[in-house]
């Protein structure tokens, strides 16, 4: 199970890194600003997470094999991608989508494996999972897609109940974690597939 769950964080990591990459890309930065957002995409919900448990030091810094990930799918980009923009529309989206998802459990399950209680695994999937996400958004001057209609929070909540509850059932860790990805996945693709979205709050005030 350790085994799986590494893997997946691993390839959680390239595929956020990636989806921050194409972000840059879309915005015309230079270099260094792909790597910074694709850093911040791929690490950024975990390193948050690991400061509010107390678990340091944060993940990236002990296991320095996260950056090379990070790296080596810039550099990946650099080579197989060269004008983003040029990428069908979805690209972006649905990486994000599987990186949602491998993030959401990660989180989740550190959460467990601490002792955390059940509501707290989730939250803390939540944070994983969408925490890089915010912070690309916000460097790109953009309203992060966690505060906006999308489904998007709710298809990690609902995969980060979904492990939770397999584990204290007695699910195997291992069928528990593919169950929980899947359910974020296909949450969030079909939110994406049928433009599928939650009612905007909007607060209209009379004129004077």
């Amino acid at each position: 199970m350790i085994e799986w769950i590494y893997f997946f964080d691993l390839c959680g990591t390239a595929v956020f890194a990636l989806s921050g990459a194409l972000a840059a890309g879309k915005h015309k930065m230079d270099p260094f600003g792909v790597i910074v957002l694709a850093s911040v995409t791929a690490i950024g919900g975990g390193s948050i997470r690991d400061a509010l448990i107390g678990s340091t030091p944060v993940f990236w810094i002990s296991n320095p094999s996260y950056v090379v990930v990070i790296l080596a799918t810039v550099i990946a980009c650099f080579i197989l991608v060269r004008k983003p923009h040029k990428l069908p529309k979805l690209t972006l989206p649905i990486a994000d989508a599987f990186g949602l998802a491998l993030f959401t459990v990660i989180g989740a399950e550190k959460a467990l494996q601490l002792g955390l209680s059940g509501m707290s695994a989730v939250i803390l999937g939540l944070i994983t999972g969408v925490g890089g996400g915010i912070i690309r958004d916000l460097l790109c001057q953009q309203v992060p897609m966690v505060l906006r209609t999308e489904i998007y929070a709710t298809a990690s909540i609902v995969g980060g109940i979904c492990y939770t509850l397999s584990i204290k059932v007695g699910m195997d860790s291992t069928y528990a974690l593919f169950l929980a990805m899947f359910s974020t996945l296909i949450i969030r693709l079909s939110a994406i597939r049928w433009h599928l979205s939650l009612p905007a709050f909007d607060l209209k005030t009379k004129g004077h």
